[in-house]
């Protein structure tokens, strides 16, 4: 009986000390890339691209927030995404457009490449280059807050579109903007313009730029 006794002692010993020595089982961690949904949630990313952005605020004029929040609709801080439309890196630049006029305002014939807008600080460069483009077009605009909301709709659907959605008379369409609060050309936006992602571009440029004040 005391080997009986014994013996199972010693197979519940082993038992245990085998148990012990098992590897506990590998935790998998599965990064997320952000999704649109999140960067519309309020609670903006670091860009982790700050001196570049800084540096390319200071260049142009442009206010550092909004490039913060154009990179964060665009693409969610991602320097190397493309589009289906083949639009490139951080601020989402086609080379044959924006990237073509940001080159000769800055005094430079042709046209980046492709591996030039992956390259964050050239893609920084380039984007508030073709913001400032856009603000010197609308210049006559006279209240800071409609002039935000006017170059953010000129940066996904250009210039010409946006005036048009008030006039075909340029003079006349900045004299009706001007007649306007902020507020109504923010809504004037979203219900007349013909292209339907720029009032959607608007809304989302404008969320994540405010929640990037707070």
């Amino acid at each position: 009986m005391k080997i009986k006794i014994g013996c199972m002692l010693a197979v519940l010993l082993l038992a245990g000390c085998a148990k012990e020595q098992q590897p506990p089982p590998q935790t998998k961690v599965i990064m997320n890339r952000p999704s649109m949904e999140y960067l519309n949630a309020g609670t903006p990313p670091e860009t982790g691209y700050n001196s570049y952005i800084r540096s390319a605020s200071n260049n142009y004029g442009i206010d550092e927030t909004l490039i913060k929040a154009i990179i964060q609709v665009e693409s969610g801080g991602n320097p190397r995404a493309v589009s289906k439309s083949n639009a490139v890196g951080l601020m989402q630049l086609k080379a044959s457009t924006a990237g073509r006029d940001a080159y000769r305002q800055k005094g430079r014939y042709g046209e980046p490449t492709t591996e030039e807008l992956k390259d964050p600080a050239v893609n920084i460069d380039l984007g508030t280059a073709y913001l400032s483009i856009l603000r010197d077009q609308l210049a006559d605009i006279s209240n800071p807050q409609t002039m935000r909301y006017a170059v953010i709709v000129a940066y996904v659907n250009g210039a010409g579109a946006m005036l048009r959605t008030f006039s075909p008379n340029r003079k006349v369409a900045i004299d009706k903007i001007n007649a306007l609060t902020p507020e109504q050309f923010y809504q004037h936006i979203q219900r007349k313009h013909p292209a339907p992602q720029a009032p959607r571009y608007l809304w989302k440029v404008n969320n994540a730029y405010l929640a990037m004040l707070q």
